[in-house]
């Protein structure tokens, strides 16, 4: 991920989607057909969320493209969390077809999350997480 991002920032991007979906297959074991008309169709929701906030992080390392995260957004603290790792802004997709005020909502979890940590502009927080050793054996 950080080979592409680099990639794309020496090709001219103004900023950096990471990720939304992840590519994946799901098989129908009785008649052993994909369940996908395609074949192959996009994983999203908070499933994927661990990877994409790792990507973002990662594309944060070597990148000063602004980086929009996009995955698995399902409240407040989703959306700081991938903030926290370097993403500028957030997507909010699957939680606003569970609940369609969800963006709103989101927006007044971050609100009270800044006033409980007396943060005062949001942009303070891109890319913060303090981090310690991390392990990127097997990535």
């Amino acid at each position: 991920i950080q080979e592409i991002a680099l990639a794309a920032e020496e090709g001219g991007a103004d900023g950096l989607n990471v990720a939304n979906t992840m590519l994946a297959m799901a098989i129908d074991v009785h008649t052993r057909k994909p369940r996908i008309g395609n074949v192959l169709g996009g994983l999203s929701g908070p499933a994927v969320k661990p990877i994409i906030v790792r990507m973002i992080y990662q594309v944060h390392q070597v990148s000063s493209l602004p980086i929009i995260g996009c995955g698995g957004v399902m409240n407040g603290e989703d959306a700081i969390e991938m903030i926290l790792a370097g993403a500028s802004a957030v997507q909010v997709g699957t939680a606003s077809f569970v609940q369609p005020t969800a963006m709103l909502d989101i927006l007044e979890e971050i609100k009270q999350y800044m006033v409980q940590y007396e943060i005062t502009d949001i942009k303070s927080l891109v890319g913060q997480v303090v981090s310690g050793k991390h392990n990127t054996e097997g990535c």
